[in-house]
């Protein structure tokens, strides 16, 4: 096999200037169409990500992407186009193909960039370095090797772990920039990597599946191979026999890992776009307390090696550390510029989203929050989409443990957990620290004080 390796030699101050410069000729070509206002976005991204299964190679990607998007105003008009065709003519057409649109829609009165006094500036040394460029220079032999090696730690692990679903290994490094007519010019740089295993033991009725995988901007902090393929084999193993749960209201345990879809949900329902649409359970809810007084969230964009670090949002408005909840009272919601103008705001910074999120903890490491339950049920999987935005209603379906007397008694499986965001919110007792690293969304396991568990007893 022909190894396909990520370059060693690192190029992407030459490429980063590259993109700016064709940032600058675009925006150049858009003035000369008689736009009032325009933006850029070009990237590029290289990549390698191999998958094994049953210790023979199942596929090798090498991947080399890119893209330009042209967004231009013509007053509040807007037209929007992309391409990844880099020749003159693709990128004429597609600076005329964005001004055409333009010309034949309505006036919008919020559209617009956002307001140039919000633009990031770069200090004296450039823009602020957040440890987030590690290039991993592995070949495809080597990545094979590591994924055979991860799968092979698990299956090993346990004679009842008898098939897999496979395992996996990809890095990717990405290089963006986004300039617009205000003279805003940002460049940035990242790298991805990961390494995941996913198993199945058991036999007949009783087969069960379950994994881990490990995420990271840099390679020297990616879990090993082989204690990614054990843990996988624990999990997996873990959930085989599950029993009944009888009907009720239970305290429930949202582990680390899946306790950040109840953050998801916050910022879902706090994003201007659900908030503009009247389509948002937190309606008119900035001032108001929505959880335990003890509870904070702090967005910080500038974290070293945090995964959604930047010193501007995808307008080139200049980000902020700052409290999204503080004792328990939701301090702002989640703007773009678009957003903040149709709710009669100012923009925060987040057009694209949050960045770093960290949520307090109240209380000690995951064993310990379930010697504090006494019975409940532990939630390690979560399935299904009944989640209703508008009236915070919540209905998913469940996979988990049961907790008798502070330990871990047995799995359960096909269960289903219901209540209301709200009161969930409010009815938050403990969060962990035993934050699960892998996200910009940064919590640990998350205890609901009641909900209704329905265990199809």
């Amino acid at each position: 096999m022909n190894s396909v390796a990520v370059p060693v030699t690192d190029d992407s101050p030459e490429r980063l200037d590259r993109l700016e410069g064709l940032a600058a000729r675009l925006l150049d070509a858009c003035r000369a169409q008689g736009a009032t206002q325009a933006e850029v976005s070009c990237s590029e991204e290289r990549g390698l990500s191999v998958n094994v299964r049953m210790g023979e190679v199942e596929t090798v990607e090498s991947t080399r992407d890119r893209g330009i998007g042209v967004t231009v105003y013509f007053g509040q008009r807007k037209g929007s186009a992309s391409t990844a065709d880099l020749r003159e003519s693709s990128l004429e057409a597609t600076v005329a193909q964005a001004c055409a649109i333009a010309r034949h829609t309505e006036d919008d009165d919020a559209a617009g960039l956002a307001d140039a006094a919000l633009m990031a500036r770069p200090g004296p040394g450039g823009w602020p370095d957040f440890d987030d460029w590690h290039p991993w220079p592995i070949d495809a032999d080597r990545a094979i090797d590591l994924a055979l090696a991860c799968e092979a730690a698990g299956r090993d692990a346990d004679a009842r772990i008898g098939n897999s679903d496979g395992a996996s290994v990809s890095t990717s490094a990405s290089l963006g920039v986004y300039a617009n007519s205000h003279g805003f010019v940002g460049a940035e740089r990242g790298t991805h990597h990961s390494i995941g295993c996913a198993l199945i033991a058991g036999r007949g009725d009783d087969m069960r599946r379950d994994g881990w995988y490990s995420v990271a901007l840099a390679e020297g902090d990616l879990e090993s191979p082989a204690a990614i393929g054990r843990k996988a084999a624990q999990r997996t193993l873990s959930r085989l026999q599950p029993r009944a749960i009888a009907t009720g209201e239970y305290p429930v345990l949202f582990t680390a890992e899946v306790a950040r879809s109840l953050v998801g949900h916050l910022l879902g329902a706090i994003s201007g776009g659900a908030l503009y649409r009247r389509a948002s359970f937190l309606l008119d809810s900035a001032g108001t307390r929505l959880f335990p007084h003890w509870l904070s969230m702090r967005e910080d964009p500038f974290l070293a090696r945090g995964f959604r670090s930047a010193a501007y949002d995808n307008e080139g408005v200049a980000t902020r550390a700052s409290m999204l909840v503080e004792d328990g009272v939701l301090q702002r919601y989640v703007l773009g510029s678009y957003s903040a103008r149709k709710l009669g705001l100012e923009t925060t910074g987040n057009a694209g989203g949050v960045h770093n999120l960290d949520v307090s903890a109240n209380a000690g490491d995951f064993d310990a929050l379930v010697r504090g339950m006494g019975r409940g049920l532990v939630v390690t999987e979560l399935m299904g989409q009944g989640v209703n935005s508008v009236t915070g209603d919540y209905s998913r379906g469940a996979a988990g443990f049961l907790v008798e007397g502070g330990a871990i008694a047995n799995p359960v499986d096909g269960v289903t957990i219901a209540g209301n965001l709200r009161e969930m919110f409010l009815g938050i007792e403990a969060v962990g620290s035993d934050v699960d690293p892998r996200s910009h969304l940064r919590t640990g396991s998350i205890l609901v004080g009641r909900m209704t568990v329905a265990g199809g007893d």
